[in-house]
């Protein structure tokens, strides 16, 4: 009596790991956390200020904030010689202007404030891209004052 000869079957793919998923995702998320440090350390950090302040006959207009960042800037306009009677107090309208290689945009303004003492502050926040500039802007009546371009 002969036995037959074994049956010749295609290999079976591997047993399949429940772990296999939670896995791939721990190194995917591992890989995006490595890529977001190193893209933040290659960064250079942004200046805190703009360089410069604009000077005025009787008078400094400057802006202060994160340069080709989203953040607050501060619109400051303080007068020379101003007496703090109160007397020579004005009203001014503060605020900014971006531009970037293709535009330059209107202005933006945090609002309008007669100044105490010679000096007012007035600030807010401004969404800006890396690529753009910034610059300070007041109007007294139908005169416009501007700062020096500040970019990132």
């Amino acid at each position: 009596m002969s036995v037959p000869a074994p049956r010749r079957t295609a290999p079976r793919p591997p047993a399949r790991r429940p772990e296999a998923r939670r896995d791939a995702r721990r190194i995917a998320v591992a890989v995006g956390v490595l890529c977001l440090v190193a893209a933040v350390a290659a960064a250079p950090p942004a200046p805190l200020e703009p360089t410069g302040c604009g000077d005025l006959v009787r008078g400094q207009l400057c802006l202060r904030g994160p340069v080709g960042a989203d953040g607050t800037y501060t619109a400051t306009y303080r007068r020379l010689g101003a007496a703090a009677s109160g007397a020579d107090e004005i009203l001014v309208r503060l605020g900014y202007q971006r531009k970037n290689t293709r535009i330059t945009a209107f202005p933006g303004w945090f609002g309008t404030r007669r100044t105490q003492g010679g000096a007012v502050v007035l600030s807010g926040r401004v969404e800006m891209l890396a690529d753009e500039c910034i610059r300070g802007v007041m109007e007294r009546g139908e005169a416009v004052y501007v700062t020096k371009w500040s970019c990132s």
